[in-house]
This record gives structure tokens, sequence and C-alpha cells, in this order.
């Protein structure tokens, strides 16, 4: 059943109970990974292997992301800031367990390409988060092949 978050706010990513920060350097320029990100929402299932539904809502204010496994959100965009920062907060979700949560891409030149740090901050009840942490290592195997995926795919 699908339940409403808590409408935390950008600073959510430096003060969430479970902040789980993964980063890795592309080829690519930051200006392409960013419209990859905030301007080609529904490539997302092209490149992110986890995402089987990405979709823009309310004129690219929100987007609705759909996971294998059938965890749903309905996000709002809290920062698009080209080409260095894209995050989002998870209004409503299916995933139990879940009272707030915000995900932030931030985007830095490095050298002729781009680093990528991808933040996700939670909070919820002690099982979410506990079973958030030892979900550490997926999520991140998860950032990496995404990342390692939209890289290939821009460099076409």
């Amino acid at each position: 059943m699908a339940h409403r978050l808590r409408p935390v706010g950008l600073g959510f990513v430096r003060t969430a109970p479970v902040r789980l920060v993964f980063a890795r350097e592309l080829s690519a320029a930051p200006e392409p990974v960013f419209r990859a990100l905030a301007e080609d929402v529904t490539g997302w299932t092209e490149w992110f292997g986890a995402v089987t539904l990405a979709r823009p809502l309310d004129g690219g204010a929100g987007r609705e992301i759909r996971l294998r496994g059938g965890t749903r959100f309905r996000e709002a965009v809290l920062a698009a800031e080209e080409p260095e920062v894209y995050a989002y907060r998870v209004d409503v979700t299916n995933a139990p367990g879940a009272r707030a949560l915000v995900e932030e891409w931030r985007l830095t030149p490095a050298g002729t390409g781009t680093r990528v740090r991808w933040t996700f901050a939670a909070d919820g009840t002690a099982p979410f988060r506990l079973a958030l942490r030892a979900a550490r290592p997926g999520l991140g195997r998860a950032f990496r092949s995404a990342v390692t995926s939209l890289d290939r795919r821009l460099a076409r």
C-alpha cells in the first residue's frame, strides 16, 4: 500500500539518519550527464537496470519511478541546477517503513569527464533503517553499474 512520506528539503541530504554516498568518475562531461539525469527522465530505464519505468510528471516538477521488484515512487524535484546538481524527494511510496527519502546527484568536473556523487538520504522505522544499511553493498553495485551504462550510452 502506498503511503505519503514526510516532506523534507534538500538539507535533509546532510542530516538524514541514514546517508549512503557513492561516487564514480565518468568520461562524459557534466552537461550531458546532467541532461541524462534531469531532462531525459524516460531514458533512465535504458541505463539504470533497477528502473523499469520512469516518467516526468507535472511538467518536469515531479517523476514517477518503478523499480524491479515492484517498489514505486512519486517524487518531487528539489533541485535541477545545470550542470551541478539534480535532487528529488520521494513524496509517496509503497516501500514499507520509509518516512523520508531524498536522492541527490552532484556532478563536478574531473579532467574532461565528470565525478558523479549520489547521496541516498533516508529516515524510517528502525527495521527500515537497518535494512537500508544492510543494502549498502547492493545499492553501491547498482550505482556503479548504472553510471557505467550511462557513460557508455553518452559515448555513442
